[in-house]
């Protein structure tokens, strides 16, 4: 099944809710950055609650998230856009432990319980939206559900989940998220609660098979449910040469003539993707050109 997104309401759209199956998009990233299975937990579950966090953006607005615990993964950086597409990282990515007291990867361990979390919001406008919470609790699907809650006031539930194969790739990957519209009647919200304790882990539901669809029936009920519509998601990157070219020439002509006289040649890496661009000695002197 390729990877896609549906958006819905439900009681009596008294809640909006989200879900999404992100396995392909997932195993991209653990392929392009080779990332070990708590390393790829952790940004396979940044990623997948990225993209639904950009799923409810409009037009051209796009947003990045970080999240920078105190644990040995380093920082995590994902950016998103309001067409489902989304790309990130690790800071280091060969980071894996033992399974935790659950029998699960320990995420938790890897991204520390101090830190932060923060998401930029970039709508058009001249500033930008930032906010920020203090991590709570490293395993990420609590930390934006206390994100939505407390920078954004919307009373939400998050749940994120990558189930790994013994050889390193993605088994499962996708994600919900449940939010409350200002005047949410009390038996609504008791019955989310109630349904949202009886459920089985996202990454179990995600490695039964269930569509996103069937995971919001199953989370809210499935006569609850009003589907809106779906969108695909991928794990798409806008580096190219030219970029990395006018990052070159921005440089200044002191650098360009340092790297055409000590080396003759360039590489640039995108730390989103680890695309490779090579520049000649030739590419260069244009560039030099260039600056000047």
């Amino acid at each position: 099944m390729k990877d896609y997104l549906v958006k819905a309401l439900a009681y009596d759209d008294q809640v909006r809710a989200y879900a999404v199956l992100s396995t392909e998009t997932v195993g991209e990233a653990q392929r392009r950055h080779n990332t070990w299975p708590t390393a790829s937990a952790a940004l396979g579950r940044t990623l997948t609650a990225g993209v639904m966090m950009g799923s409810m953006l409009k037009g051209e607005e796009k947003l990045t998230v970080k999240v920078e615990g105190d644990g040995p993964l380093g920082p995590i950086l994902v950016d998103a856009n309001a067409k489902g597409q989304v790309r990130g990282y690790v800071t280091h990515p060969q980071i894996h432990f033992d399974l935790n007291e659950h029998g699960k990867l320990d995420v938790r361990r890897a991204v520390g319980t101090n830190g932060f979390l923060s998401v930029v919001k970039d709508v058009g406008l001249r500033d930008y939206f930032t906010g920020q919470v203090p991590i709570v609790s490293g395993e990420l699907g609590e930390d934006f559900t206390y994100y939505f809650v407390k920078s954004e006031q919307v009373p939400s539930s998050v749940g994120v989940g990558v189930l790994v194969n013994p050889d390193n790739t993605i088994l499962a990957a996708g994600g919900f998220v449940i939010q409350l519209m200002p005047g949410t009647d009390e038996e609504t919200i008791t019955k989310i609660e109630e349904r949202l304790k009886m459920i089985s882990p996202i990454s179990k539901l995600i490695e039964q098979g269930l569509s996103p669809e069937e995971i919001l029936e199953e989370v809210l009920g499935k006569e609850n449910v009003r589907f809106l519509e779906t969108q695909p998601v991928s794990f798409e990157c806008n580096c190219s040469k030219e970029r990395f070219a006018d990052a070159i020439v921005s440089l200044g002509q002191d650098e360009i003539t340092d790297m055409i006289e000590t080396d003759g040649k360039a590489e640039a890496q995108c730390h989103f993707c680890n695309e490779k661009y090579q520049y000649t000695r030739e590419e260069l002197e244009q560039l030099l050109a260039e600056a000047k």
